[in-house]
């Protein structure tokens, strides 16, 4: 929810009218063929609707691109490729995943479903280039008669607005005296703070990760702040345990407008990543002047960088990943200049206006590649 908020107020940002078509949602998660195919069926059912609703609509109320967010193997899309077909407006998808090793499996509807909607997609958008590799087999560039071939495949990296982390950041000294007094933390020492979900799977085995690496510390003078809460709460709380009550402080579920005042009170954002997409909270850290120690995972790398806003470990190694933590526990310097860097980065490279640019380029890319679809099919009949 919180990336598909982010691409609306990033559409709007670039000067387009979003509207949201439907609420019907395609997901099942126990790979259950015969759940999926009523899935389907019921799906028809909404793109029927759909489509007598625009029918009867104005003409300035039809929209002119269908735009799905997040479809993969469990959740596909059964509404924007027939609704785009039958209006006859390009379909770009942002935000894909295909999984090749899913085809004949549990969930091969919906895998195959959305190798079917990849393919029809004008403009198929990223969010890391680890999807990319198995998206873009299924997405080539459009050959145009007599011309350069057109891209339909697009790099848009995770973003943010960063304007409420900046405003914390200026004030630094405030939010730190705040959160010492409201949860008694020590102020003289270096607060490492982890925001995750406290949830069974990847979030549970990342802070697992992180107090085994943290157990390399033990001569270092710091406190863990944790920031979430969820159904694996106890056991997050269990597996911190052993690194002693004084070190550690669970601030439990924070409303989302007070984030930005914890983030800037931190010194080293630290999280092992197991399993991560992305990691928005990393994203956030950054805009907040906070530098990052996190895992080499997946898509992490596209939300830091590399020595200059962050330190990136190999996955599950905790010995390294407490070093890196203990080269900035030392160097307040270094801390200073990486988490300056860090919030330069999200204002430049990681803006909403930033993503609008390359929603922008891609939508233009779309119409093109839709016009001249249209064009070769009408050529060959």
């Amino acid at each position: 929810r919180r990336m598909a908020r982010l691409l609306i107020s990033a559409l709007e940002t670039a000067g387009h009218k979003v509207g949201l078509a439907s609420d019907f949602r395609s997901y099942e998660g126990r790979g259950r063929p015969d759940f999926q195919n009523a899935l389907a069926a019921a799906a028809r059912v909404e793109v029927d609707h759909i489509l007598e609703t625009y029918n009867f609509a104005r003409p300035e109320a039809r929209p002119e691109i269908w735009f799905t967010y997040h479809l993969y193997y469990k959740a596909p899309d059964y509404l924007g490729p027939p609704i785009a077909r039958a209006m006859n407006i390009p379909y770009v998808v942002a935000e894909p995943s295909f999984a090749p090793k899913r085809a004949g499996g549990p969930w091969d509807t919906g895998h195959r479903a959305v190798a079917e909607a990849l393919q029809q997609a004008d403009a198929v958008l990223c969010l890391t280039r680890h999807d990319m590799d198995c998206i873009a087999p299924l997405v080539t560039p459009l050959t145009i008669p007599g011309g350069e071939d057109l891209d339909r495949l697009f790099h848009l990296p995770p973003f943010l607005e960063a304007t409420p982390y900046g405003l914390s950041a200026a004030q630094r000294a405030d939010q730190r005296q705040s959160l010492a007094t409201r949860f008694g933390v020590d102020p003289d020492k270096t607060w490492l703070m982890a925001v995750g979900m406290m949830r069974p799977g990847d979030k549970l085995e990342s802070y697992r990760r992180l107090s085994h690496a943290l157990h390399y510390l033990t001569d270092e003078n710091w406190q863990l702040l944790t920031v979430g809460a969820g159904a694996a709460q106890d056991d997050v709380e269990a597996a911190l345990a052993p690194l002693g009550a004084g070190r550690v402080r669970h601030l439990g579920a924070i409303d989302p407008d007070h984030l930005p005042g914890l983030l800037a009170a931190a010194d080293i954002f630290v999280w092992p990543a197991a399993g991560e997409a992305y990691g928005m909270a990393m994203l956030e850290a950054q805009a907040s002047a906070v530098p990052v120690v996190a895992g080499e995972v997946r898509g992490v790398p596209e939300v830091v960088r590399d020595g200059e806003t962050a330190l990136l470990v190999a996955e599950n190694e905790p010995s390294l990943f407490a070093d890196a933590v203990r080269q900035l526990i030392k160097d307040t310097a270094r801390r200073t200049r990486m988490g300056k860097a860090a919030r330069h980065f999200v204002q430049t490279e990681r803006s909403v206006a930033k993503a609008g640019d390359i929603l922008n380029t891609a939508l233009a890319s779309a119409r093109t590649s839709h016009r001249i679809r249209a064009e070769i099919s009408e050529a060959k009949y």
